[in-house]
């Protein structure tokens, strides 16, 4: 679904009739592309390790769950799965071209990149959607690698979902929005610490490192998920 912005980016870049926000178009398109499949590929070892796509069963998996045949935290799968987890947040933080990936905004190349031409509601509306995704991506990497709503049920004794649906009902979504908010922080901290890439530098970051190294991520949790 993330991908569709790609259009929306473009097409603002194009329409505004102006050199730097073309550019930042394309430079945006390109480097959306790129992290896209790092980010598919690093869900892709959750959803072998869970043996499902379906969110609510991922949390209960994670939160019932052993480390590879061994019982005694559950298993939230930024353990097990901290390569991804930290595939998913590079990716995540390119996908919202902020630093070090901020090159379609660059303001010392391209002005405002994409967003150069607009500005009042047109340019609020950019502005909102940006934290937005950032708050939306948070959510879904809470869902996927840090539990979710729940914690596991072995650190209170309790062996099922059945066992904590009433006292979850209540602090279940306290639970996923402060691990949200734990993860958006962490997002801006990495923003505004580190200087930005190069454009060449980006892509092959992408290309060379991260989809190399989610590919091995997979074959390795594939391997454990038949072992164990």
């Amino acid at each position: 679904v993330s991908s569709v912005s790609v259009l929306g980016i473009l097409i603002a870049g194009w329409s505004s009739a102006n050199k730097y926000s073309l550019l930042g178009g394309l430079r945006a398109a390109g480097q959306l592309v790129a992290y896209e499949l790092p980010m598919v590929l690093a869900v892709i070892g959750v959803v072998i390790q869970a043996g499902t796509m379906n969110l609510q069963k991922i949390v209960v998996a994670q939160n019932s769950g052993s480390i590879f045949g061994w019982d005694g935290l559950g298993n939230p799968y930024v353990l097990t799965q901290l390569v991804g987890f930290v595939v998913f947040m590079i990716a995540v933080q390119a996908e919202l071209t902020q630093t070090p990936f901020d090159m379609p905004v660059a303001e010392s190349e391209l002005v405002s990149g994409y967003m150069t031409e607009y500005s009042g509601f047109r340019f609020l509306i950019f502005f909102i959607g940006e934290f937005a995704t950032a708050g939306v991506f948070s959510m879904i990497a809470s869902i996927l690698f840090l539990g979710g709503w729940g914690v596991p049920f072995k650190w209170f004794g309790w062996t099922s979902l059945s066992d904590m649906d009433n006292w979850m009902n209540v602090v279940g979504p306290l639970i996923l929005f402060t691990k949200m908010i734990v993860l958006t922080f962490l997002i801006m901290w990495v923003r505004f610490s580190y200087p930005r890439f190069r454009e060449d530098q980006l892509q092959g970051f992408a290309w060379k490192v991260l989809i190399p190294v989610s590919l091995v991520n997979i074959m390795v949790t594939a391997i454990l998920k038949v072992a164990f």
